[in-house]
């Protein structure tokens, strides 16, 4: 669909291709930025003077920008080792693609239902078992209590009773 010599007209662009793509229309925008006007109207004096050799200046400060920038990148893919990596994940993106685990059934409010009630289930069952647990503790400690009050009184009557035979 293209005509050129990259991929058919059933192949979409590699990610190697659409990196490149990218840079260059980043390029042409930052170009378009940085147009000669705006250029000639930081240096207008400059410009009066000398418009042939203001043109010059332009011309060569946008050439080793772009140059510049075109390094830079070039530097960052062979860091990176992006060729490959662009080349490893356009392998992989065709078996994923063919992989229906995401969405078994196709219709993502059953596959998330089907994922998560046997999750929420355990849980549940897991937080019963906790507030039993809990309930036990309580029961414990209020019996605990009870029989912590009980001799409380217990002393006091002692206490009261030794006070007056005492007295």
């Amino acid at each position: 669909a293209d005509g050129g010599g990259g991929p058919g007209p059933a192949e979409t662009p590699g990610r190697a291709e659409v990196f490149a793509t990218v840079v260059d229309t980043f390029l042409e925008k930052l170009v378009a930025a940085g147009s000669y006007q705006r250029f000639v109207s930081c240096y207008r004096c400059f410009y009066k003077l000398h418009p042939q050799l203001t043109k010059s200046i332009y011309d060569q400060f946008i050439s080793q920008l772009q140059t510049s920038i075109k390094e830079e990148i070039q530097e960052v893919k062979n860091e990176g080792n992006l060729e490959g990596l662009f080349s490893s994940l356009d392998k992989i993106a065709p078996e994923a693609q063919c992989c229906v685990c995401r969405r078994p059934s196709g219709v993502p409010e059953q596959d998330v239902r089907s994922a998560m009630v046997p999750y929420l289930l355990k849980h549940r069952c897991h937080l019963r078992r906790a507030l039993r647990d809990r309930e036990e503790q309580s029961r414990k400690v209020a019996a605990s209590v009870l029989a912590g009050r009980d001799r409380i009184a217990e002393l006091q009557q002692l206490i009261q009773a030794r006070q007056q035979a005492w007295q």
